[in-house]
């Protein structure tokens, strides 16, 4: 398709006649055609057994018909307003070309509504029969064999208006031609030789209608497999049923019951676009919807993610930039004594430079938690991570008069992983003990951290606190960000932890401390401990 040079380059189309065709609707089609031989096979021995009372149902039959093309022709022009394809403007002119021959075919048609006293022609109805059977299949030839070109956006409605006003035309000269006083075909017998025997001029019509349909779908095969292409070539098949049933089956005898099957399958031949439309268009409103659902969903996701990345950062941050702030307020202390500690002053302005160097740390510890791809790992020695977390931490004079106690397994084997993230992972776990045990008297506080080397293949962690332990009715919700039963929480704490350690391959779980408090345990598979030596010696 060649396209216009005010159309953007690129542009996604979700158009009918642009989808391709998928499996299952190429199955559908080919179990309708299928379906659709079987019917005259099983009626072919009562096909030429005549039913002349049917013809009071004849307008209604034509109604729909008519209504149902023009509407086909109506969505087509739409399709046209929105694609700007030649082809969708042939195919939109051949069914309003189509629909159009029906009023004048049943207006004519003998004993129809002759109560009316409107004038009818053995010959007329014949004449339209033939004109709509012969020149619907060579506008669906147009459009599977002409190039397909866009064209200009500014022309479109004058397109439609052309194709419109020039098929009416042809139409109009068609009844003049045929109803004409002066017209021959009033006076021969050349379509009919009475009002239900065909004459010798029609036999011809079904070969050469048979031959354009053929053509028609070996026209629309070779062309690109859309889903308009493909139930174009069941409209044709059905249209060429349609021709053998009413002139070969049942001899070209109008009201027999070959005649009215022929009819039954050009009602269904007519209904096949403007039905798949529907549908597709229903599928295709679906398929948008759906994709904007996700794309808001995703959006969502994105901003939760952000606030999530935000309020990780500020937990995390906070806690060295305490510190400094703790630190630098006793540096000035010193500082300010008649005799100023230089000393402790220094140590202290020491401290807040560590916390600088931690809090740094932090802030490219969690970028590495977000980042994709390859993260930055290492053998480590968890024994050696927690004795520099509890040094840096002070959680000995944090406990106040309480014990602090390390039991950590010195067979443990080392584990694989960025040693920034895990050493947040256990100062967060231990904050969070001390926290606990805040109200706890000081002399009742316990606090133990262990190291066990597992015997599934992982080095299982465990902080213990004797603090109040955990509710019951929150348990489930710990691990959930944003949730925290802290005054002064976010709720990001654990949820980092847990990401963390998921994200090395290992799980967090807690468990009930005995007699009192709770138990933070997390496992991190394990890796064969490095030859330190031949590293040294390299």
């Amino acid at each position: 398709m060649t396209p216009s040079s005010d159309q953007s380059v690129g542009e996604p189309t979700l158009l009918l006649s642009s989808f391709a065709h998928r499996q299952s609707q190429f199955w559908l089609a080919g179990s309708i055609l299928a379906v659709s031989v079987l019917v005259p096979v099983l009626i072919a021995p009562y096909a030429g057994r005549s039913l002349t009372d049917g013809v009071v149902v004849l307008p209604a039959y034509a109604a729909a018909v008519l209504v149902i093309e023009l509407v086909t022709s109506t969505f087509l022009f739409a399709l046209f307003y929105v694609q700007r394809s030649r082809a969708i403007l042939i195919l939109a002119a051949g069914y309003l070309f189509s629909g159009a021959l029906v009023a004048p075919w049943v207006v004519t048609f003998p004993g129809v509504f002759s109560s009316l006293g409107i004038e009818e022609s053995i010959q007329s109805a014949a004449a339209f029969a033939a004109l709509k059977r012969l020149g619907f299949p060579l506008f669906i030839l147009a459009y599977a064999i002409l190039p397909d070109i866009q064209l200009a956006r500014r022309r479109v409605a004058s397109w439609i208006a052309v194709a419109v006003v020039s098929v009416l035309a042809v139409i109009i000269v068609a009844c003049w031609l045929i109803l004409g006083d002066w017209s021959s075909l009033r006076l021969s017998n050349a379509f009919m030789r009475d009002a239900l025997t065909p004459g010798l001029l029609w036999r011809f019509i079904p070969a050469l209608a048979i031959a354009l349909y053929l053509a028609g779908i070996i026209a629309l095969a070779a062309r690109r497999r859309t889903i308009l292409d493909l139930w174009l070539v069941v409209v044709l098949g059905t249209l060429l049923i349609e021709i053998i049933q009413i002139s070969y089956l049942g001899a070209g005898v109008r009201m027999s019951l070959g005649w009215w099957a022929g009819r039954l399958y050009g009602l269904v031949s007519a209904s096949i676009v403007l039905v798949v439309m529907l549908a597709e268009t229903i599928a295709v409103y679906a398929r948008l919807a759906r994709a904007t659902v996700a794309e808001r969903r995703a959006r969502q996701n994105r901003l939760t993610a952000m606030e999530a990345l935000s309020a990780t950062i500020a937990h995390e941050v906070n806690q060295p930039l305490g510190s400094m702030v703790t630190n630098a307020n006793a540096g000035l202390r010193w500082l300010a004594n008649p005799q100023p500690a230089l000393d402790e002053a220094r140590a202290a302005m020491q401290r807040i430079v560590e916390e600088g160097h931690r809090a740094n740390k932090v802030v490219s510890g969690i970028r590495t938690m977000f980042m994709k791809g390859t993260r930055e790992r290492a053998p480590l020695d968890l024994n050696l991570l927690i004795e520099q977390v509890v040094q840096q931490s002070g959680v000995v004079a944090r406990l106040g008069h309480g014990a602090a106690t390390l039991d950590l397994d010195c067979q443990a084997p080392f584990v694989i992983g960025n040693a920034i993230q895990l050493q947040q992972v256990v100062a967060n776990l231990i904050d969070n003990a001390v926290e606990a045990m805040r109200e706890v008297p000081a002399r009742q506080r316990r606090l133990r951290i262990a190291t066990i080397g597992s015997e599934h293949g992982e080095v299982v962690v465990s902080i213990e606190d004797a603090g109040p332990g955990l509710d019951p009715a929150t348990l489930d919700r710990i691990f959930e960000p944003f949730f925290t039963t802290k005054s002064d929480g976010m709720g990001m704490g654990l949820m980092f932890c847990r990401s963390a350690i998921e994200a090395h391959g290992g799980r967090l779980w807690t468990s009930p401390n005995k007699p009192r408090g709770a138990v933070f345990s997390f496992s991190l598979p394990t890796t064969p401990q490095p030859d330190l030596a031949s590293e040294e010696s390299a």
